[in-house]
């Protein structure tokens, strides 16, 4: 079992046409995702041809779904563009939206948040890498992999993966791998200020899913996100947590990588957020190759198995 996606997950690409996103959906493809539309304005009715698959293009997200079935999207769209190639799927009413694209303009992001007040549409993003469910072939092929990651280094199985940072994601991915310990399914909820989907909404899914049996949060500097997430863990999971917070040794009010990994307030210090996981039973791990064993640590503090 896995949260959010699974093999059979319908996808659309916005954005195919172009460059980076005409190579992900190819990575996607040969790794056995669904891949069923494209959508670029003026450019419907052509085809995406990559070996034996030819993806067909639509002008417009709801023609996609109305044609194709699909439930999911991948914006890989320009910056100016990217908040309403999000709003397109919101109003086309799929499931679940991941927006890769990185630069998206902060107002333009309140004004989506807003917008998707209620509505069904999840969104994952942006600036992340996206979602990874593993499937069962060689190098994990045949599961479902929407975004950027690399998809031969996972390896299907237990242990859910949720982050911030990209890099850290495919680290944390890779030790476990090397470890033969799989994943449930691995989630990059990217690193701006606004986005979509919290460490919380994603540690509540893995909570809930019988076939996640630990969990690998990695953070970084700024905001409150990890904390709401680390108390929560402490109130109501029982599964093994491990945690990572990236920045420990930046300066206050200098903003490191991501837009949204600047300090402000007393909490959002990785000092701050890693006694906060202390407290809250978390096993930290000291470095970021620390990441798998510090799980098997908590693992092993619990009793219980990861693969």
């Amino acid at each position: 079992m896995a949260i959010i996606v699974n093999e059979k997950t319908k996808v659309l690409v916005q954005g195919i046409t172009g460059e980076f996103g005409g190579r992900h959906t190819k990575l996607s493809l040969d790794y056995g995702s669904a891949i069923v539309a494209g959508v670029t304005p003026g450019k419907g009715g052509q085809f995406f041809e990559h070996g034996s698959h030819k993806v067909p293009i639509f002008n417009t997200v709801a023609d996609a779904v109305a044609a194709t079935g699909a439930t999911a999207s991948a914006v890989f769209v320009p910056p100016p563009f990217a908040a309403d190639a999000i709003l397109e799927g919101v109003d086309a009413n799929l499931d679940l939206c991941v927006a890769i694209t990185e630069g998206i303009p902060v107002r333009d992001m309140i004004q989506v948040k807003r917008a998707m007040a209620g509505k069904k549409t999840r969104l994952i993003g942006p600036n992340c890498p996206g979602i990874v469910t593993p499937g069962t072939g060689e190098g994990s092929k045949g599961g479902c992999r929407i975004g950027i990651a690399p998809g031969y280094i996972h390896k299907k199985g237990h242990v859910g993966v949720v982050s911030r940072s990209g890099t850290l994601t495919y680290e944390a991915v890779w030790q476990l791998t090397v470890k033969n310990i799989g994943q449930s399914t691995c989630v990059g909820i990217g690193g701006d200020p606004v986005n979509g989907t919290s460490h919380l909404d994603v540690i509540k899914m893995f909570n809930d899913d019988p076939e996640t049996w630990g969990i690998i949060m990695i953070g970084e500097i700024g905001g409150s996100a990890e904390v709401e997430a680390a108390r929560w863990v402490k109130a109501n999971c029982k599964k093994p947590v491990a945690g990572f917070i990236a920045g420990a040794t930046a300066p206050k009010g200098r903003r490191m990588g991501h837009a949204g990994a600047v300090v402000g307030g007393a909490e959002d210090t990785a000092a701050a957020k890693i006694a906060i996981f202390e407290e809250c039973g978390i096993e930290v791990a000291v470095t970021p190759s620390d990441m798998a064993d510090a799980l098997e640590r908590s693992a092993k503090k619990l009793g219980v198995k990861l693969a």
